[in-house]
């Protein structure tokens, strides 16, 4: 009889949980702007002053936008890019995928150390943002 009752007290706790599991189904690509450093607001400017020799990942809300921030922290040299892979909708979140591009074998680099970073600027929406 005990076992009964622990193996219907086990299939009763079980079915109770349930897995609930996020769509990270793209439903759609997202319109955003690169903004050049001067254009970004002059808060949110100082906190990347702050960070960027060190990787981050930053978001920011203001003024009805948001902004993603990525940084790559301190490089060698100059010649360094960031391109934007991907940026798009879930149900339930922002999904963002950058990517460091160094500079090419033929490209002229200075020997100074750099802290190449992106600051992405789209319209506001309430979701979290996931950095893949």
């Amino acid at each position: 009889m005990r076992k009964w009752c622990l193996l219907f007290l086990a299939v009763f706790l079980l079915a109770g949980c349930g897995v609930e599991t996020q769509s990270d189904e793209k439903l759609e690509d997202l319109d955003f702007t690169v903004l050049d450093v001067e254009k970004v607001p002059e808060e949110l400017r100082n906190v990347l002053e702050e960070k960027k020799s060190e990787p981050f990942q930053v978001t920011y809300e203001d003024g009805g936008y948001l902004y993603i921030c990525i940084g790559y922290g301190e490089q060698e040299t100059s010649g360094y890019s960031i391109a934007v892979q991907d940026l798009y909708l879930t149900e339930t979140a922002i999904c963002v995928d950058t990517e460091l591009l160094g500079p090419g074998s033929d490209e002229n680099t200075a020997q100074s150390v750099t802290c190449p970073y992106i600051v992405l600027k789209l319209e506001y929406l309430d979701k979290s943002v996931i950095f893949e």
